[in-house]
């Protein structure tokens, strides 16, 4: 609710995410996703079942965007608009929007639209928008090689990602259902006591 009061001047509709209670294996096997690129074990920052969950959730709204053939705004429940977003960009497919939420980064240097420079990929997928024609680019590769969200949406696989820059969406991370102990302290947000480690 946070997420929509904060995006007013939007018309935001909450979409069911995927969850680990969902029947994942199913749903990789209908859509033949490939999950070769998740760790099922040893991964540093987040629990395998959840991270391909939040992974599905993404790839369900981009075959939403795909087939409806229209633009799609995507942001997690822990986005928040604190800049002024733009209704009108011009990008080439697909564009993040949020600030980095976690890890080292670079500034972008020009305002408005730039080429990814924050990082090599989406610096948290937690905002952003994306056009039919790249929707369907990122649901065949995931047949090739799925991925953490933020890290399947890399330069080497779309060289044509995009950032807005000022950051228009933050994502006010208080708790977590995917990152594990590595993945909270890495947060930008983390702060000892803050997060409840369990």
């Amino acid at each position: 609710q946070r997420c929509i009061d904060s995006m007013s001047e939007f018309n935001v509709e909450m979409f069911p995410a995927i969850t680990p209670d969902n029947d994942i294996t199913k749903i990789c096997e209908e859509e033949q996703i490939n999950l070769d690129f998740f760790r099922n074990d040893g991964e540093k920052f987040s629990r395998h079942h959840r991270c391909v969950a939040a992974f599905l959730s993404h790839y369900t709204l981009w075959k939403l965007c795909r087939d409806s053939k229209e633009e799609v705004q995507i942001f997690e429940h822990d986005a928040v608009c604190v800049n002024n977003l733009p209704r009108h960009i011009n990008y080439q497919g697909c564009i993040s929007l949020g600030a980095p939420s976690y890890g080292q980064f670079n500034t972008p240097r020009i305002m408005g639209v730039n080429p990814l420079t924050s990082k090599r990929y989406f610096p948290g997928a937690h905002a952003y928008r994306i056009k039919p024609s790249a929707a369907t680019v990122l649901c065949n590769t995931a047949q090739i090689s799925a991925g953490p969200t933020d890290t399947f949406l890399d330069l080497s696989h779309f060289p044509w990602l995009e950032e807005y820059y000022p950051w228009p969406v933050v994502a006010r991370d208080d708790f977590t259902t995917i990152q594990n102990v590595g993945g909270c302290q890495a947060k930008h947000n983390f702060k000892e006591g803050y997060y409840d480690i369990v």
